[in-house]
């Protein structure tokens, strides 16, 4: 791996633990259409993939689905107004963010923007951050689109950027535009599914990011 010129980071399960915030977004839109609400660590399992696929797996919807539509803005409504609830920032989340302050950071997420900036600017991070690529910007992860636009935006060769996530999305986004790809344990995705995305390195938790890239 070569060391980075910029560091882009995932959102949720990476920098902020938001399932139950998301949970409960996701079980106030259930209940108001008449279904039964679900559990925490289930609603846990649907994240990564942007906001229609998570109403589709909480609904049992096709995500071709036209009830869809009404569901998602309901959803991405009642989040935006209850962005940080319940969400903190992972174990060594802001450690490591303050080590790296002499790089350009970025997040690169499949969360839709308003909530995405919403989770930002409660926590206080915008000005942590030079750029952020959110859901509603264009193609999403696994897709390379996504990480080639940070590289485009913070100015450095896609190969001299570190992509850091907890889920295989973070990590097929990052090989496929040519990124390094830095898997870190302890979000919502699961182990075997991040180990089988074959990333660069694989991090019990952000505290051990700024050592890694010393090394």
């Amino acid at each position: 791996m070569r060391r980075p010129e910029a560091v882009a980071f995932d959102l949720d399960g990476t920098l902020v633990d938001s399932r139950l915030d998301i949970a409960a977004a996701c079980n106030h839109v259930l209940v108001g259409a008449g279904r039964a609400p679900l559990d925490v660590d289930v609603i846990a399992t649907f994240v990564g993939d942007g906001v229609r696929a998570l109403v589709s797996r909480a609904f049992v919807l096709p995500m071709d689905s036209p009830e869809l539509d009404a569901l998602e803005r309901a959803f991405v409504a009642r989040y935006t107004d209850h962005a940080v609830d319940h969400t903190t920032w992972m174990p060594g989340a802001l450690d490591a963010l303050e080590a790296l302050r002499s790089l350009p950071l970025a997040v690169v997420t499949n969360k839709a923007r308003s909530v995405t900036l919403a989770v930002l600017d409660a926590l206080g991070a915008p000005g942590r951050f030079a750029f952020v690529y959110a859901g509603g910007d264009g193609p999403l992860k696994p897709l390379p689109e996504p990480v080639a636009a940070v590289a485009r935006a913070l100015g450095v060769p896609v190969e001299a950027l570190w992509v850091v996530g907890d889920g295989d999305q973070d990590l097929l986004s990052a090989r496929a535009a040519g990124a390094v790809a830095i898997g870190v344990l302890g979000g919502f995705g699961s182990e075997a599914r991040l180990r089988a995305a074959s990333p660069d390195a694989v991090l019990a938790s952000l505290a051990e990011l700024p050592a890694l890239m010393r090394s």
